[in-house]
């Protein structure tokens, strides 16, 4: 047993204390003097773990933020290769009228790109300031990374304007011929 202080020894010697009684207080007071346990957290502790938690959940929304504006950045980036790789060659005299931000543009087209693309063959869409045609192929890969590229798709158009038509419409409609080759 290690040395006891003159007063347990002199407890011990006039029988008032047993010896395992004065081991185990001897025992408690080392744990108390070497234990490290825990201290009580204060409101200045509090706040700092709370205003720590807060900056972590803001770092993380920001950094989610910047990941998906550089995934839309990347998906645009892809969009405008394809258009420059799979762009069709536009040749002709002939205008093709179409409205994109609200206004009329002009595209000149010979009468095989009219008629591709009054059929839906090919699309239009736009690449930075300039309209380009493109192949509906392309045109559907286009759509999945960045569908405000697609200006003028006749082939998309129609299952959308006939589900938007009624039947009344349609008979009324139905008793007027329009030409094939009307240009507007």
């Amino acid at each position: 047993m290690a040395k006891a202080n003159p007063l347990q020894e002199q407890l011990l010697k006039a029988g008032l204390v047993k010896k395992s009684k004065v081991a185990e207080v001897a025992r408690e007071q080392n744990k108390a003097r070497h234990a490290k346990g825990p201290a009580a957290p204060n409101e200045i502790q509090l706040e700092a773990e709370r205003a720590r938690a807060e900056k972590a959940e803001r770092d993380r929304a920001l950094e989610a933020e910047r990941k998906a504006q550089a995934r839309t950045n990347e998906l645009r980036a892809q969009a405008r290769q394809i258009i420059e790789d799979r762009k069709v060659p536009r040749t002709g005299e002939s205008e093709y009228r179409f409205t994109a931000d609200g206004a009329i543009r002009t595209l000149l087209v010979n009468d095989d790109l009219r008629k591709q693309l009054a059929s839906g063959a090919l699309v239009i869409v736009r690449l930075g300031e300039r309209y380009e045609l493109l192949p509906r192929v392309a045109a559907e890969k286009v759509r999945e990374r960045d569908a405000g590229m697609i200006v003028l798709d006749h082939g998309q158009e129609a299952g959308t304007e006939q589900a938007s038509t009624t039947s009344e419409d349609d008979a009324y409609y139905a008793q007027f011929q329009v030409p094939d080759d009307l240009i507007w």
